[in-house]
């Protein structure tokens, strides 16, 4: 399995079921580490979608409470190897990231449960998940934005 994308490209890969093995990995990763926290970790994004085509990043969402109080997470998850830059996180969550050289290879998106972006998170993947005549539509459109938006 090839993990990750430099910034700035895009590429789009057919489903591959080691994406939820690399999930687990991380989420048992993160249980340990925000153990005293209030904490929802969910998969999302087309990774975890069942036979959805996707970038090769794994998306995992941290459901708190409210975000000043995810705020003191990214320290701890900075000390577990995420790094936290400030500039995505567009008011509604706080964005942090993991790399592998200059491969972006897992996003954290650390999100309130009573806010739309977590709800649209969820539900989204819980749809394609229920509807697999959908996932094959999405992961078409995809792969022909894949071609238009290489570097986009």
């Amino acid at each position: 399995m090839k993990l990750g994308l430099k910034s700035k490209t895009v590429r789009i890969d057919k489903y591959n079921p080691k994406w939820k093995v690399e999930y687990l990995k991380q989420e048992k990763k993160l249980k340990k580490a925000l153990k005293n926290f209030d904490v929802q970790i969910e998969h999302i994004g087309s990774t975890s979608i069942i036979g959805c085509s996707a970038k090769p990043i794994i998306d995992i969402t941290i459901g708190v409470p409210n975000l000043e109080y995810g705020k003191q997470l990214i320290p701890i998850l900075e000390k577990i190897g995420w790094t936290y830059s400030g500039n995505a996180d567009f008011g509604v969550r706080w964005f942090l990231k993991k790399c592998k050289g200059d491969l972006r290879t897992h996003f954290i998106h650390i999100e309130d449960v009573n806010s739309r972006i977590w709800q649209n998170h969820i539900i989204f993947r819980d749809y394609l998940n229920s509807h697999p005549e959908k996932v094959e539509e999405y992961s078409k459109i995809k792969e022909m934005c894949e071609n238009e938006f290489k570097n986009n």
